[in-house]
């Protein structure tokens, strides 16, 4: 069969759930004052770089530990991690607006 015909789901494999801890009540953020100039996009931060971010920085455990939580490798852990850091900074020198949502692929786990 052609490339790209009959197979309907595109490139690559599933993506595999995301444990998480929990879904975030404060999802939104933005700079206290108005923007100088017109305004830029906000950031898009998903769960599960809001869920790395959290369980290394915020309550200390190492990416191996965090994976193991998350139902991922450490790999993948350090890759959100990292974005997540980016996307944070990002937020504060640039006085942008910080956003967080779900990609779909996310379940509130129990092991909290």
């Amino acid at each position: 069969m052609p490339r790209g015909m009959g197979w309907g789901r595109g490139r690559g494999r599933r993506r595999k759930m995301r444990m998480i801890g929990f879904i975030p009540q404060v999802r939104h953020f933005y700079p206290a004052l108005p923007p100088v100039g017109p305004p830029k996009p906000p950031i898009i931060m998903t769960y599960e770089e809001f869920e790395a971010l959290r369980l290394v920085d915020y309550e200390g455990l190492t990416q191996e530990e965090a994976g193991e939580r998350m139902g991922v490798s450490r790999g993948t852990v350090w890759r959100a991690l990292n974005s997540a850091r980016k996307k944070v900074a990002q937020m504060l020198v640039e006085g942008r607006e910080l956003i967080i949502l779900p990609q779909g692929n996310e379940v509130v786990s129990d092991k909290e």
